[in-house]
């Protein structure tokens, strides 16, 4: 059928094919009930949801409902919109030549409805491709009526047509993606006046443009997103149009740091390293997305605004940074982070979070505690310290180490030579030996921030005391 289909290049043809016209919302409902059926991935990509929005999603499109999402900034919101269009057939065919994607057997404007009169079988067929069948406007109090449904063209008046045709109307946003997906994000910036006028649309298929009143059925499956404070407690939607959603879905941050985890290596920008090999310990992953998780219940943190999951992303990336700019330094091949490394992520994450009103300065020492917090964790949850009772000891009896960011790998040889029981240890958390060094600043910390060591710290090198 699709080959066959895809020949037809006029209504004639298109009507002999067979081919059935769908609303989109029943079009995505048929693929997405396929895709279950063949039990084909729905969301690639989209991590930490299969057992709360993802089914939500589903349920409202299987139940031909428009969608809003409500959730802080970095909660997978607007992937989530761009990947439905994975629902709708990969191409459909619209009119030749009309200004919106037309419905060929239902033509919903005034030039839509001329081509075919004037054409009839022979009118010409466009295929579109699922890609074009999507338009997404972010919403700003300065959005027009017509960035949105249209505008009269002064350009056509000059040709001599009235104010009242409707051929004068150069449409929006929203008719240009009839047949296809609209988003608008972050809905509550619109203003009151733009939300009638976006309602008269979807709800009463009309829309008064500087005067003409446009009859406009158009054919959309409308998602939104927003920020619940704003959508919620604010009183800035509309009624009707809130009412307009018939399924409104929480996004959340990820439950489980693994997960956290998952979408950091996931997004992460792929670099070329040539020829370094870079090898992220576990513990290390674990530590960089402890502090987004860390950030997530600061007192001193924004909690409104969010701390999105970028600030992972992006901390993941600083911290390789760091470690390849280190690798290229000293001449080394492997590219491994170490505990030395974080402090070159701070600012990283400072820019990725909102502080809560307060003196001038503090907002480096509130990173600095994120960051503690989160070696202590990652380390208590990974080791015991009364397993690590040799180590301790023999700093008692005057033994000093030092570490540092720019330290070569094999400086750290005589750190373990000197250290009983440290290379058990170390080989209990990573079994390459150029990450050795890593291992042992990770120790050494942990140690620390149990108060069983002193460290001293400057330019960038610690020395670690009994």
């Amino acid at each position: 059928m699709a080959a066959r289909v895809a020949r037809a290049k006029t209504l004639g043809k298109l009507k002999a094919s067979g081919f059935e016209m769908l609303p989109v919302k029943a079009e995505m409902r048929r693929n997405l009930i396929a895709k279950i059926r063949a039990g084909e991935s729905l969301f690639p990509g989209i991590v930490g949801y299969d057992e709360t929005v993802l089914p939500q999603i589903t349920n409202a499109i299987l139940g031909g409902q428009d969608v809003i999402l409500l959730g802080e900034r970095g909660q997978a919101k607007s992937r989530i919109v761009r990947s439905l269009t994975s629902l709708l057939d990969e191409f459909t065919p619209v009119i030749e030549g009309a200004e919106i994607p037309e419905d060929p057997f239902a033509p919903i404007t005034a030039q839509g409805r001329a081509i075919v009169a004037e054409q009839g079988d022979a009118t010409p067929i466009r295929w579109m491709h699922r890609e074009e069948r999507y338009g997404e406007k972010l919403a700003t109090p300065d959005i027009t009526i017509a960035d949105l449904i249209g505008e009269v063209d002064p350009i056509k008046v000059a040709e001599g047509r009235y104010l009242s045709d409707e051929f004068t109307i150069h449409f929006g946003l929203v008719p240009r993606v009839n047949r296809g997906i609209f988003a608008i994000n972050e809905l509550p910036d619109l203003s009151e006046r733009i939300q009638v006028g976006l309602l008269n649309v979807l709800e009463e298929r009309d829309v008064q443009i500087r005067g003409h009143k446009v009859r406009l059925p158009l054919d959309v499956f409308l998602i939104a997103t927003a920020n619940p404070e704003d959508y919620t407690n604010r009183g800035r939607i509309i009624t009707p149009l809130k009412d307009r959603y018939g399924a409104q879905v929480r996004t959340h941050y990820p439950d489980e740091i693994g997960q956290e985890i998952d979408i950091m290596e996931q997004e992460a920008a792929s670099l070329d390293m040539s020829d370094y090999r870079v090898h992220v310990p576990d513990y290390m992953k674990e530590i960089v997305a402890e502090m987004t998780r860390q950030a997530r219940s600061s007192p001193d943190i924004n909690q409104r605004s969010g701390v999105s999951v970028r600030a992972s992303v992006a901390n993941y990336e600083a911290l390789l940074a760091n470690a390849f700019r280190r690798a290229l330094r000293l001449n080394e091949l492997d590219v491994i982070p170490r505990i030395s490394d974080l402090p070159f992520v701070l600012p990283s994450l400072q820019g990725k979070v909102e502080f809560e009103a307060m003196e001038e300065g503090q907002e480096d020492k509130i990173v600095e505690r994120i960051l503690t917090a989160s070696v202590k964790a990652v380390f208590d949850r990974r080791m015991d310290v009364n397993d690590l009772e040799n180590i301790v000891l023999s700093f008692g009896d005057g033994l000093s180490v030092e570490t540092g960011e720019s330290a070569a790998v094999m400086s750290y040889d005589s750190v373990m030579e000197s250290i009983p029981g440290m290379a058990e240890v170390v080989s209990g958390l990573v079994s390459e030996p150029a990450a050795m060094p890593s291992a042992v600043e990770f120790v050494l910390e942990g140690l620390h921030l149990h108060k069983l060591l002193n460290k001293y710290s400057a330019g960038g090198r610690a020395t670690f005391t009994g």
